[in-house]
């Protein structure tokens, strides 16, 4: 009796785990149905939405016959989403006639909406992408809304508010440097420099503040900006930012010294050199390497000779090869008191084989 009773527990057991595969099985045939539908649909809709824009693109207006099937899709919010989407997409590879064609399409369709309900969202990346597609559209009239986003705690979200600032008023759209916090990528300051193609005569005040900035990062952007401007007038302050406590703003105002080709630069860079962190150092040898001014060739050859860091010794040698001086440095190379370590540092210099 008790061997039937846990023969029957087992076997009930069994059906209970037997019944739990079944149904998780059934649930995952049942997932994968409504993917592959919507995975099916939504290739179905991307046909549809390129051949509107090739279309729109291609032919006159008075050439593209009224779509009865897109406007009935259009009404749908996924197909909107998407069909923003590939608006987007498409704006960033055409140019001219055909990028216009694609903003008139954003317009008619009034796909704005879409965008601009992404700004209420509380997903950053939804933000992000609400601000990125109303830039790339310059739906001008949501910039109030855009700019409340400079202050925002996501780097996502605050990066895209600021380059659409940019992108809708050029210089003055960078005023958001004066307060900025937070920390403006590399890849973001080269965004907002390929945006802005002009500076205002009256912009000295704006850029002398932001050169003073507790941000290091806008400090940087702005030296950027003035090599690309070649603001020469500023020379003086630049200078002064080889004190600065962040070593990348030294360095940075190292290449801006040399770009605003002042004959002095490289006398100056000689002063201050010894009072520099080894990074900075590195990059005036580099700056002096690339300068062709012969008045630094004293202090190349002392580092060369007795500066104990081995980086040190070989940018020293690199630059009085690249000045001219490979025949000094092949003789120091065959003096007997020279160190294995310095004849090795100079055959690299001057590119020999090392056996």
């Amino acid at each position: 009796m008790l061997l039937t009773t846990s023969v029957h527990f087992l076997f009930l057991i069994f059906l209970g785990m037997l019944s739990l595969v079944l149904l998780l099985i059934t649930g995952i045939l049942v997932y994968s149905f409504f993917r592959y539908k919507e995975s099916v649909r939504i290739s179905g809709w991307m046909k549809v939405i390129n051949q509107k824009i090739s279309e729109v693109i291609v032919y006159e207006d008075e050439e593209v016959a009224l779509d009865q099937n897109f406007a009935l899709l259009s009404r749908s919010p996924s197909f909107r989403n998407l069909f923003l989407q590939k608006l987007v997409d498409s704006e960033k590879k055409f140019s001219g006639a055909a990028k216009i064609k694609i903003k008139n399409l954003f317009k008619e369709y009034n796909l704005r909406q879409e965008a601009a309900k992404k700004l209420d969202q509380k997903k950053t990346y939804l933000i992000a992408g609400g601000i990125q597609e109303l830039t790339v559209m310059n739906a001008m009239e949501d910039l109030p809304k855009i700019s409340s986003f400079l202050s925002h705690p996501s780097a996502q979200v605050y990066q895209e508010a600021q380059y659409a600032m940019v992108s809708f008023k050029g210089f003055e759209g960078l005023d958001f440097l004066s307060t900025a916090s937070g920390i403006i990528s590399e890849w973001q300051q080269l965004r907002l420099l390929l945006s802005i193609t002009s500076i205002p005569e009256n912009s000295g005040e704006a850029i002398e503040g932001w050169l003073r900035s507790s941000n290091s990062s806008v400090i940087i952007f702005t030296l950027k900006l003035v090599r690309k401007f070649q603001l020469l007038s500023f020379y003086p302050m630049v200078a002064d930012l080889l004190e600065h406590s962040s070593v990348e703003v030294r360095i940075q105002a190292v290449h801006t010294l040399l770009s605003l080709e002042d004959p002095s630069t490289i006398q100056f860079l000689t002063k201050v050199y010894p009072d520099q962190p080894y990074e900075v150092q590195l990059e005036i040898l580099r700056v002096m390497k690339v300068s062709k001014d012969q008045s630094c060739i004293g202090l190349l050859k002392k580092e060369l000779s007795e500066n104990i860091n081995t980086g040190i010794k070989l940018y020293a040698a690199e630059a009085l090869a690249a000045l001219g001086y490979k025949e000094y440095l092949s003789k120091l190379s065959e003096d007997e008191t020279s160190s294995e370590e310095l004849i090795q540092i100079i055959k690299h210099a001057v590119q020999e084989k090392v056996c």
